[in-house]
């Protein structure tokens, strides 16, 4: 298992209220996202944990792409890819972010 960390400037800051939102199944061994606040509202900290290794340019260019398009300042975010190919991984981060700026029930 390769783990890989990326601390990235974040233009704008998360919305909502939400502390945190999961996407996917703890442990399955399926892709899962989990969203939570962080310190720093101008920073996006991610770290994913794959199994292929050598990948770290691509995931550096979708993490990139990923908080430049979305609103993620202020968010820390653990991603277990699963296998998943980087761009069902973007789709499931971006529902996950929706998420967390959903108001709480």
């Amino acid at each position: 298992m390769e783990i890989l960390h990326f601390d990235i400037t974040a233009p704008v800051p998360a919305g909502g209220t939400r502390a945190m939102a999961l996407v996917g199944v703890v442990a399955s061994g399926n892709l899962e996202v989990l969203v939570e606040r962080g310190d720093a509202a101008d920073r996006c900290a991610i770290e994913i944990s794959t199994a292929a290794h050598g990948f770290r340019d691509l995931w550096d260019a979708v993490v990139a792409d990923f908080v430049g398009r979305r609103a993620a300042g202020g968010l820390r975010i653990a991603i277990n890819d699963g296998g998943a190919r980087p761009d069902t991984v973007s789709l499931r981060l971006a529902q996950a972010v929706r998420m967390i700026e959903e108001p709480e029930a």
